[in-house]
């Protein structure tokens, strides 16, 4: 009986369905899960060092063009409010929408913008090494 119960618990966390006593069910909803960045490029090794992980929660106010900028490190968000357009120097270009992710472009040129009416706010998470920075301007 406990291997089956093991069983039925491992089927609800794998479908992203988790029920605990009586309360509500929690959900797990996958957002992203790739090897590429959101231009289709694939991610680099993780390079070797110390791990360091930094969370960012970013505002961009309605209108702003953000400075051209790369990142040498993996990293991904989650856009919680507005919208933000992604564009790379090869002339790539990424729309998001509130509730939508993005696997950013790692080392390539690229700068982002709020052409909407709202701040736009994304909590991006980097997957870096101490020492190196997760932005280069």
């Amino acid at each position: 009986m406990k291997k089956l119960l093991t069983g039925i618990v491992i089927f609800f966390v794998l479908t992203g369905i988790v029920h605990a006593g009586d309360g509500p069910a929690v959900v797990s909803q996958e957002l992203a899960k790739v090897t590429t960045s959101w231009n289709g490029a694939e991610l680099p090794a993780y390079p070797a060092g110390t791990p360091e992980i930094t969370i960012l929660r970013i505002e961009i106010p309605a209108g702003t063009v953000l400075p051209r900028h790369k990142h040498p490190v993996i990293n991904a968000g989650v856009l919680l409010q507005g919208e933000l357009t992604v564009v790379t120097d090869e002339g790539d270009r990424l729309h998001l929408k509130a509730g939508e992710s993005i696997v950013e472009v790692v080392d390539t040129w690229h700068y982002g913008m709020n052409e909407g009416a709202d701040t736009a706010v994304i909590i991006v998470f980097y997957a870096g090494v101490a020492g190196v920075p997760v932005t280069v301007r």
